[in-house]
């Protein structure tokens, strides 16, 4: 055996790493040791292994994953990038979630006030879209925004967005456009269908988008006091138009089923 070979204990003090870790990174094949003892299976070290072992515990203290780990001790181009993106979306989530939190704590639990409206069923054309889950319906929301519009149809336009009351994972997205004359046509892959109407518990909130949960909260507590059974899908019906409306003045109205045309 070589004189410049180190013990896995020594190799785990010099590269701030444990055992353990060494362990692991070499069943991954992310750090192979120099030498293992035939018979002891014991582990060995080059101190010119170092470096790389360093720089595995750099990389995991800023959240990299293992197998990004490996494909930048590699020299893959742009490894981190992804990584980069993902913790830009979840710092976003974080200040999302901070600004309704701070705006409970403004104003408490959200208690708008809920009416009751009746809707008639209305033609629209509409585009489905899937989120991984509750942090990416807003991608997927905009994503079907983005399809409706392109279909073609002059304006005024009214776009109404169809949510699950149980964002679980795999929610489907659903955003209506209302097809206000009858010989509007769509294209662009949108299907022309008819949404119910009936009766509906409606509250207006004003303010960005991810903060419309809150007052969804409100109609949904409303509903539940009066025992009222919550009959498919959550409506937002966009009146303001984001181009041109900032963020805090947005208008939008939450609008649940209640009792279902007949």
């Amino acid at each position: 055996m070589e004189e410049d070979l180190l013990p896995i204990g020594q190799f785990a003090r010099l590269s701030r790493l444990s055992v353990k870790q060494l362990r692991h990174y070499d069943e991954l094949g992310l750090l192979r040791p120099a030498y293992v003892d035939p018979e002891s299976g014991y582990r060995y070290y080059r101190a010119a292994q170092a470096r790389e072992a360093l720089s595995i515990g750099l990389l995991r203290s800023l959240d990299v994953p293992l197998p990004v780990v490996g494909r930048v001790l590699t020299g893959s181009p742009d490894a981190l990038k992804a990584v980069r993106d993902g913790l830009e979306a979840e710092l976003a989530r974080r200040r999302r979630t901070l600004a309704a939190l701070e705006r409970v704590m403004a104003e408490g639990l959200p208690s708008a006030p809920v009416r009751l409206v009746c809707e008639p069923a209305r033609r629209v054309a509409v585009v489905r879209e899937r989120a991984s889950g509750p942090e990416d319906v807003g991608r997927a929301t905009s994503a079907a925004v983005a399809r409706l519009l392109g279909c073609g149809v002059a304006a005024p336009v009214r776009l109404i967005g169809l949510f699950p009351v149980v964002l679980g994972e795999g929610v489907e997205v659903t955003v209506a456009l209302v097809l206000e004359e009858p010989g509007w046509e769509v294209g662009g892959g949108a299907e022309v269908e008819v949404l119910p109407g009936g009766r509906f518990a409606c509250a207006t909130h004003v303010g960005p988008y991810d903060q419309v949960s809150l007052t969804a909260h409100a109609v949904l507590a409303w509903c539940a006091e009066r025992r009222h059974p919550v009959r498919g899908p959550i409506r937002e019906v966009y009146v303001s138009d984001p181009a041109v409306t900032p963020p805090d003045q947005l208008v939008t109205h939450l609008m649940i089923c209640v009792e279902e045309e007949s």
